[in-house]
């Protein structure tokens, strides 16, 4: 045997060594694989109801969320009325607000004329009163004088 068929022979037995080495842990990758293969399967076993489960709920979902924008679309409606109504008796509001300005402003004029003749009219009546009551002390005192000048005499 010459050098290099020993060399081949040595190669070769180191080849089968290490795809011996390698076996082992290709055997338990294949283990490994295995189980993973049958946890997925069971997994998707298990996750088929839930995502039936799921679309179920996300179908009642939608239902409820039609009712829900159905019953908003009511509520806008009648938020749409209730403006329309508050816009109303904001108009009725103003035009009674003006109707108050106009019936004060004619009833003022007249009510404040009144008052100014009443106020007139008891002033005067008072200043004459003064003045008759100034009239009698002023008589009664020169005759006081006259009596008393009388009697000096």
């Amino acid at each position: 045997m010459e050098f290099g068929e020993v060399a081949a022979l040595i190669a070769a037995i180191a080849f089968a060594m290490l795809v011996l080495i390698l076996t082992l842990p290709i055997l338990r990758l294949r283990h490994t694989v295995d189980a993973a293969t049958r946890m997925i399967n069971d997994l998707n076993d298990r996750s088929a109801p839930l995502l039936g489960d799921v679309n179920t709920t996300v179908k009642n979902v939608n239902v409820a969320l039609e009712q829900v924008q159905t019953s908003l679309d009511g509520v806008n409606l009648q938020l749409a009325k209730v403006d329309t109504m508050t816009s109303h008796a904001q108009n009725v509001t103003a035009n009674i607000a003006n109707l108050a300005t106009v019936v004060s402003a004619a009833a003022a004029n007249p009510l404040v004329k009144v008052a100014a003749f009443g106020y007139g009219v008891r002033r005067a009546a008072a200043t004459r009163r003064h003045a008759e009551t100034e009239r009698e002390v002023r008589d009664v005192i020169k005759q006081q004088r006259r009596a008393a000048r009388r009697v000096n005499r």
